[in-house]
């Protein structure tokens, strides 16, 4: 049977901000049903209607098609799968000019709404309706949100207003879902809330369908507060209700507070249906904690539903969110049924366990049983593609898409495009993204994660401004990666930007971007910024206070991380590893190792965290950053298994306090206990030969990382050039430097940094100026470096102007190592009250290097007053300080103050504190030559000592007298005059002009600054015997030619 004629058809509804107009049904005409039917066929279907079937149209009830035979009583309700037979009837109805009772034509309204394509038509009829009653008014409303036809459903709710039709619960949750698709944040909102409004005074807040409308639209503008309040408040909740509860929660964070209203709504007895447990399971897998899930995975169990697809499914999902891979391979092969979501659940496990091979049999046995892979499907398979090692699998994934059309899917491409960018093709991933021909808000943020995590700021930040200028509304997951834009040293001003953003938005009060926020504040060092975030915070989690931790744990305050870790215990927080790792990397003194580190170490044994490897590893660096290699090597060599995280650690550690022949003994242990090299142990060793000045090793290492295909690795190449740098060959560190174009941030630090070690100020300057041409924004350690190269020049004015610009201009927050090189540049000019008045005003408390630095610049200038207050200080942060004793004895010294002296080195024996003693050495080809103070124990002590009286003699001709203000001993002038012939520095000197031919270099190495004589003496040497001589001690290379140094004779 066909429709013998089609329906009239109408154009587009209008606009929402059109005002529809409805027509008032016609009087009811004057003739009866029958004689209108017998007196013409013609009759319009505004005819008034009875409330029962038309007697020709209660004949179908002997129909043979049962839908068909029970439309008397049905009427086009059952007929929804059999539209050609509903069209059939309503033509039927239309031709003959039977009259439908309403419900029978409210019964067709719906029909019409529920088909494709066919809004105009439904609303056509409601236009043509004789009457209309509340369930009409209601259907068409419905209707109209089920087919985007939000506009004219709000006419139609003024409408119902205009005619007096009482409001439903039915209706205006309708209207409420419409609400939730409204395009503009606030738009959708106050549309929402305005039906809210017109809900109460109805006096319908009590129908649990409104009121479960209204908080998924709580939910979904993130509102959870009052999501909350509305739940409390609804009379009457069903499982839908709780269900929607959870949801709103649960997606905006708050996974406890969702899971305690799953366990709430079985206290109160309202049995779960398949949707709220596969909502709750799903919510489970987000949790680190498994005990949570497999309870609800036991509730599914005893109420039977795990037979069911969609709980099955979430359960195979959780299970391999949580790692249990057994489980769900079990549950997977115990399903009777299957849909392609259950295979994809299954492959999504594989993939989230990096099981590459698992994901693609299984993808081949779906294809084998004739299931089509769906765009889910593919996702996850590019998901386990998303590196180096399988890219290649996932260039093959990208051909399918193509072949199989799904291409033009928003959710393939934006897997694509995270899939390049884990790969390193970050150029594929932003050809994909802006060749998009629709972008959802997924792709947005899929982009801006991915310049974030190629360290692409720049462009992560521009792709959020363009995002903001389109319709898409940014969510939390938006500007948790934004924030991740801005979480690096000097993007301080970028990212309280994106923060005033939020607030605009208001999305501050979301857990995970009050946490990114934290972590953002803490990255750029402004913990004060950080500490008020969090005490905005709503709620808190374990990551809130990881990230406050951590926050000042990357300034080294141990105290205030100690006081953030004991409101985490008093909230009732339990700590994991990162908590420890955090905390152990906070301390950084003796003092704090015996106040802190080692009770924090008892508590990591008494509450197991010690079986942790990462926590093992923090705790050897924790030790070994506070002057104990001792408890270190202890702690790595109780570790059964190392790992090359625990053999790098150890290495560090020695590199850390200087024994670097240990830490190079350490990589070659590691290599014959078969560990594979990777770039943290490279630059480490390559950093070990830096602070032994030992070049032929690191060249070695050098050529090692070139062999392993290291040495594109920026790491690598920054510890390599770093490494040249210090062992004199600037050449070759500019050598090895990388166009400036594509040259990384660490490599112009490092050159800036060398620059500043061999005086160069002029250089290491124009450098700094090229890198803010080339659009790099300097940061913390690129100010540190400047800073270093103004002080080694002796320029305040410029020390002090690039100081101010680093907040001011570049959004930098100053930090310890910023205020040691002002406090250095003052004191070594002798300007102390302009250095005690910085120490005063500085924006971080005091350490011991800058009480150290003070205390070393008030020897030079023998400022006793100043000196005994700043080594006072120095040893209230570490009695066992070594530096303090030596510098405040040689203060005493350079003061004729010898009845000091002499009480302070008993007392240094008292305590058992040596000073370290000097060394000078020089290498020459495998062999390191050393030399103390005085040192006669070298093969060749005659050569060098007759080679010292011949440099003598040829230095006096030229008018050299010794500088005595460094002999430090209470001697005779001519005694002191011999102690400083004997420097370590001079006996490496004289070896060097024995064994070094003429026309090369010689290098020297020496532990501690060099003395002002010594100084004098390589000048002269390298005037009279037109020697080039380069001597590094801990702070600079001086580099001596023709009788100058580049030092400038300010050091």
């Amino acid at each position: 049977m066909r429709l013998l004629f089609p329906l009239p058809r109408r154009g587009r509804p209008p606009a929402i901000h059109h005002r529809r107009r409805f027509r008032r049904p016609p009087p009811p005409p004057t003739r009866t049903f029958l004689a209108a039917a017998t007196t013409s066929r013609r009759v319009s279907t505004t005819a008034s209607t009875e409330q029962c079937a038309p007697p020709t149209l209660a004949l179908l009830a002997d129909h043979p098609h049962p839908a068909v035979a029970e439309f008397p009583r049905a009427g086009f309700s059952r007929l929804g799968e059999h539209p050609l037979l509903a069209r059939a009837i309503h033509g039927l109805a239309v031709r003959l000019a039977l009259r439908l009772s309403a419900f029978h034509r409210n019964t067709l309204l719906a029909f019409y709404f529920r088909e494709r394509n066919a809004a105009a038509a439904a609303l056509h009829l409601f236009d043509e309706m004789p009457e209309r009653t509340p369930s009409t008014w209601y259907t068409a409303v419905s209707g109209c949100v089920r087919c985007g036809e939000d506009g004219t459903a709000f006419e139609l709710l003024r409408g119902m207003r205009e005619y007096g039709v009482p409001l439903s619960g039915f209706a205006l949750a309708s209207l409420v879902t419409a609400c939730e698709r409204r395009g503009g944040w606030d738009e959708g909102l106050a549309c929402g809330t305005a039906i809210h409004g017109l809900t109460h005074r109805a006096g319908l807040m009590g129908n649990v369908y409104i009121g479960t409308a209204l908080l998924h639209l709580y939910g979904s503008r993130g509102i959870v507060s009052d999501a909350q309040r509305l739940f409390l408040e609804m009379p009457e909740r069903n499982v839908v209700s709780w269900t929607a509860l959870m949801v709103a929660l649960s997606s905006y964070g708050y996974i406890k507070e969702s899971l305690g209203a799953y366990r709430q709504m079985r206290t109160e007895g309202v049995p779960c249906n398949a949707n709220a447990f596969a909502t709750v399971v799903s919510l489970c897998g987000s949790l680190e904690n498994e005990v949570p899930g497999l309870q609800v995975a036991s509730h599914v169990i005893v109420s039977g539903l795990q037979n069911q697809v969609s709980v099955a499914n979430s359960l195979i999902t959780m299970f391999g969110n949580l790692g249990r891979v057994q489980d769900a391979e079990k549950l997977f092969d115990q399903m009777e049924d299957r849909d392609t979501i259950s295979w994809n659940a299954m492959i999504s496990t594989y993939s989230h366990e990096g099981i590459c091979s698992k994901c693609f049999l299984l993808f081949s046995d779906m294809r084998r049983r004739g299931l089509r892979p769906d765009a889910t499907t593919l996702c996850s398979l590019m998901s386990v593609c998303a590196s180096s090692d399988h890219i290649s699998l996932g260039s093959g994934i990208h051909s399918l898409c193509l072949r199989s059309g799904l291409l033009s899917s928003v959710t393939v491409i934006n897997a694509l495009v995270n899939m390049y960018s884990a790969a390193g093709k970050l150029s594929d991933a932003e050809f994909l993204f802006w060749n998009m021909n629709r972008r959802d808000l997924i792709s947005w943020n899929t982009m801006i994660s991915s310049y974030v995590q190629n360290s692409n700021s720049s462009d992560a930040l521009k792709t959020l401004g363009q995002l903001l200028c389109t319709n898409e509304i940014p969510n939390h997951m938006t500007f948790s990666s934004a924030l991740g834009a801005c979480s690096v040293s000097g993007a301080l001003m970028d990212g309280k930007m994106v923060h005033s953003i939020i607030l605009q938005l208001s999305l501050h009060k979301n857990l995970l971007v009050g946490n990114s926020l934290i972590t953002m504040y803490g990255k750029c060092h402004s913990m004060q910024d950080a500490e008020k975030v969090f005490q905005s915070m709503l709620t808190h989690d374990v990551v809130s206070y990881n990230a406050l931790i951590g926050g000042y744990a990357g300034l080294e305050d141990g105290t205030k991380v100690m006081q953030v870790f004991s409101w985490m215990r008093r909230a009732g927080i339990k700590p994991n590893y990162i908590t420890m790792i955090n905390i152990n990397g906070s301390f950084t003194s003796s003092n704090e190792l015996h106040s802190y580190g080692t009770p924090l170490h008892a508590y990591i044994i008494r509450t197991g965290f010690l079986s942790d490897e990462y926590v093992a590893n923090s705790l050897i660096t924790m030790y070994a950053k506070c002057g104990n290699l001792e408890s270190s090597t202890n702690i790595f060599n109780s570790i059964t298994n190392k790992s090359v995280v625990s053999w790098n650690a150890m290495i560090a550690a020695n590199v850390q306090l200087g024994n670097g022949e240990e830490a190079l003994k350490l990589f070659i242990d590691m290599q014959h206990a078969g560990n594979k090299l990777d770039r943290v142990c490279l630059a480490e060793c390559l950093s070990s030969s830096a602070s032994l000045a030992s070049l032929e090793e690191g060249m070695q290492l050098h050529g090692l990382g070139l062999k392993c295909g290291l040495d594109s690795d920026t790491y690598v190449v920054n510890a390599a050039m770093d490494m040249y740098g210090k062992c004199g060959k600037m050449d070759d560190m500019l050598n090895m430097l990388p166009d400036q174009a594509i040259r990384p941030q660490q490599c112009w630090n490092t050159l800036i940094s060398g620059y500043a070690k061999y005086g160069y100020f002029k250089e290491a300057e124009e450098t700094f100026k090229q890198m803010v041409a080339m659009g790099r924004k300097p940061d913390y350690v690129t100010f540190v470096a400047l800073l270093s190269a103004c002080s080694h020049a002796g320029l305040v004015d410029k020390g002090m102007h690039y100081y101010d610009s680093m907040s001011f201009v570049f959004g930098v927050s100053p930090g310890i190592k910023h205020c040691v090189c002002i406090v250095d540049l003052l004191g070594r000019l002798g300007r102390f009250a302009e250095a005690e008045k910085f120490i005063e005003e500085m924006p971080v408390l005091p350490n011991d290097l800058i009480w150290r630095s003070l205390l070393s610049s008030s020897r030079t200038h023998k400022n006793l007053e100043i000196g005994k207050e700043a080594a006072k200080r120095l040893l209230e942060l570490d009695p066992f300080d070594d530096s303090a004793y030596v510098l405040l004895s040689n203060l005493y010294a350079t003061n004729a103050r010898w009845v000091d002296v002499d009480k302070l080195r008993s007392h240094m024996k008292t305590i058992n504190v040596n000073k370290r003693p000097a060394c000078s050495w020089l290498k020459l080809k495998n062999e390191v030559n050393t030399f103390g103070i005085g040192d006669r124990g070298h093969k060749h002590a005659e050569k060098i000592y007759a080679k010292l009286d011949e440099i003598l003699l040829k230095l006096k001709e030229v008018g050299y007298t010794a500088d005595t203000s460094s002999a430090l001993h209470d001697t005779d002038e001519e005694q002191k005059e011999q102690n400083l012939w004997n420097h370590s520095e001079k006996l490496a000197l004289a070896y060097g002009l024995i064994v070094v031919p003429e026309g090369s270099m010689i290098r020297i190495f020496k532990n501690l600054r060099v003395c002002s004589d010594c100084h004098l003496v390589f000048k002269l040497v390298s005037l009279v015997l037109n020697r080039e001589i380069v001597l590094r001690d801990p702070y600079r290379f001086h580099h001596f030619k023709g009788g100058s140094c580049s030092c400038l004779d300010f050091w």
